[in-house]
């Protein structure tokens, strides 16, 4: 079964339910601004359930769209390790449409 990577900007998109991941092929990256210090706790909780298919990844950084290069960073490698697997960026930018498009296209 091929992996599907879930990376989230949790900067601009908080999801609210998790459990329709639970049991699935979902590897999750929660993508988190380097001042963003909370997290929701039902957040929190939803995605321990989802134990070592689950991670936080918090930034170094500041700046104009630097959780976004993250993001496209990690797409890059995780597809040079997994070339069948399937990503899904939930972010309420646009600017990761075109990366997206030419990885389908490789």
């Amino acid at each position: 079964m091929k992996t599907n990577y879930l990376l989230v900007d949790f900067e601009n998109v908080q999801p609210r339910n998790l459990t329709l991941l639970n049991g699935s092929s979902f590897r999750i990256f929660v993508f988190v601004g380097a001042n963003q210090t909370k997290v929701p706790l039902d957040f929190a909780r939803e995605l321990q359930k989802l134990g070592a298919d689950a991670t936080y990844v918090q930034i170094s950084g500041n700046g104009p769209n630097a959780l976004d290069f993250h993001i496209a960073y990690y797409v890059g490698i995780l597809s040079a390790q997994d070339p069948s697997a399937f990503f899904h960026v939930i972010s309420k930018d646009t600017g990761f449409d075109p990366l997206i498009k030419h990885l389908k296209a490789k």
